[in-house]
């Protein structure tokens, strides 16, 4: 498990570590106009640096102000690692959980998956604490020796893991579109044989 406590993940847990969590927010980014104005006038291209580099396109800056569509925010903290001063994540805060990364020197390397989009991480943190022990659980019963939780996802399917661990599925863990176009129910449908 490594903790990284923003979205820059200078730890790297995305990509080496079983489980990730990493801090994040639920709210608007809070912008400071005059501390923005005052990165202008020091020099600070703010369209050129923040703006056009925004990866979703989800700001504006018209020479004065710098609006931020937060709906669109993907939270990948690079306008506030430019303007520190001027920017500062919101005060909803939690963490994203994210289970599956490897990064073998012989093996083909994984990437995590989203298991949770945002947790709320209040003490005691039963909710992580319960999280972690199901997948210890599930993964010390069922794992093959050497192999990581992401390895074992692959094994027994994502599907199968969620239920085991009794989490819901999320758009967020979907990886791509299904390809497949049928539809298979696990259980049969009640009173289909009356």
């Amino acid at each position: 498990f490594k903790f990284a406590g923003c979205p820059n993940d200078c730890v790297a847990s995305i990509a080496r570590s079983d489980c990730s969590i990493i801090g994040t927010w639920r709210d608007d980014i809070r912008v400071d106009q005059a501390k923005v104005n005052g990165y202008a006038k020091a020099g600070t291209d703010i369209q050129a640096e923040v703006v056009d580099l925004c990866p979703t396109s989800c700001m504006a800056w018209d020479g004065k102000t710098l609006d931020i569509d937060n709906s669109n925010c993907v939270k990948c903290m690079h306008c506030i690692n430019v303007l520190s001063k001027a920017l500062k994540p919101g005060t909803d805060r939690g963490a994203v959980v994210l289970v599956g990364s490897k990064a073998p020197i012989i093996g083909g390397a994984l990437l995590s998956s989203v298991f949770v989009p945002f947790l709320e991480m209040k003490p005691p943190y039963d909710d992580l604490k319960e999280l972690t022990e199901a997948i210890w659980d599930l993964w010390g019963e069922h794992g093959k020796n050497r192999e990581r939780v992401g390895e074992f996802i692959q094994r027994v399917g994502l599907g199968n893991f969620l239920d085991e661990i009794g989490l819901d599925p999320v758009p967020q863990m979907v990886m791509h579109p299904r390809t497949n176009p049928y539809i298979f129910f696990e259980h049969e449908i009640e009173g289909e044989d009356e």
